[in-house]
């Protein structure tokens, strides 16, 4: 059987539209980025994309010891059957897999599936950025530890048949 952690393909230049086109059909149009954003995003130093196509997407970047969401988005048709938390979960062991070892993100307070699935996460706010968004609501910062006790990735269990974590996916594009 295949898990939907499996189907996760790492976003390259190549996704720009498609991830484009999900973020588009998750977010108001004020909050929409557009491919040349999703290209300037997975441009940045230590950005990396995570993409379900035409399901899923989720961009992120580390830097030294601190990796943050850039953003996460889920096709309304798809929701609440655990892509979102695959994307979540398999973009912040890749961050801790390239040595952060604390997550950030920011999420608007209205948001409640979101700050629900931010929490199954073990993220905890840090603090509060008022009129973040265009509309005017505030968005709560997030934060969770990705190492040690309590965070995503302390000693990883291995699937021995595979030789590396189980949320990993399988097909990367490179």
């Amino acid at each position: 059987m295949t898990t939907t952690a499996a189907l996760l393909m790492r976003a390259t230049l190549a996704h720009a539209h498609a991830l484009a086109a999900i973020h588009a059909a998750s977010f108001p149009l004020a909050e929409q980025w557009g491919p040349d954003v999703m290209a300037l995003q997975l441009g940045l130093p230590g950005a990396f994309g995570l993409v379900h196509l035409g399901s899923g997407m989720v961009l992120a970047r580390s830097m030294a010891d601190e990796a943050e969401i850039l953003t996460l988005a889920v096709m309304p048709e798809r929701r609440r059957d655990g892509l979102g938390r695959a994307l979540l979960l398999a973009a912040m062991d890749r961050a801790a897999q390239q040595g952060a070892r604390t997550m950030f993100l920011e999420v608007a307070v209205t948001n409640a599936p979101a700050r629900s699935l931010y929490t199954r996460a073990n993220f905890t706010q840090v603090g509060q950025r008022p009129s973040y968004y265009p509309d005017g609501r505030d968005a709560l910062v997030l934060r969770a530890a990705l190492g040690g006790e309590g965070g995503r990735s302390g000693p990883l269990p291995l699937d021995p048949a595979k030789g590396r974590h189980p949320s990993e996916p399988d097909c990367w594009v490179e």
